[in-house]
């Protein structure tokens, strides 16, 4: 039986990362969608880290989170298709309450678990996947299979992630001339 602390964080994470994968998909703004899908990356990496499981919750975050989102708003920004008009963000006063609120909470947080003795149905079992993952490494179990057994398939989408984003390069510069074209005639 999973403490009660476990099954709230996870259903929690669980829970804003289907709320932020719908708001990514009905988003008009390809920039607002890609933030959107970042906040769904944190979260599995959130769930990862809860599964005993760190180093695949940083690699979900160093490569899709950042490098991956970093690629695609690249391209976006490149293509010219989120308008400045099309970003809507929150500046009411509400929305700063609400941010104010939650950085208060977050730091109240911070400060009580530096004094805080942990308890004892939420440590670690000895025998749980970050205590073996202590003694025996974390990357080598993932390391080993990615660059044996997955290395055709780890080369297939980094040469389709570099076929992608020259595309959209060629594509850019295709509508940019076409406008030019437009505009001198």
């Amino acid at each position: 039986m999973y403490p009660l602390f476990y099954s709230f964080c996870f259903y929690l994470f669980g829970l804003i990362a289907i709320a932020s994968a719908l708001a990514f998909v009905t988003r008009r703004s390809p920039v607002a969608a890609a933030l959107w899908l970042v906040n769904v990356l944190f979260c599995l990496a959130a769930l990862y880290v809860m599964l005993d499981a760190p180093f695949i919750a940083a690699v979900q975050v160093l490569v899709y989170a950042g490098a991956i989102m970093v690629v695609f708003l690249f391209v976006v920004m490149l293509l010219n298709l989120g308008l400045p008009g099309e970003l809507a963000d929150a500046r009411g006063l509400l929305a700063k309450i609400l941010a104010g609120l939650a950085g208060i909470v977050l730091l109240a947080k911070i400060m009580s678990s530096r004094t805080a003795v942990p308890i004892e149905s939420l440590m670690l079992r000895p025998d749980s996947l970050a205590t073996v993952a202590r003694i025996q490494g974390a990357v080598a179990p993932v390391a080993q299979p990615l660059f044996t057994e997955y290395l055709i398939a780890f080369e297939v989408t980094s040469i389709l992630l570099l076929v992608a984003a020259v595309g959209a390069v060629l594509i850019g510069r295709r509508r940019a001339a076409a406008v030019e074209g437009v505009g001198a005639g």
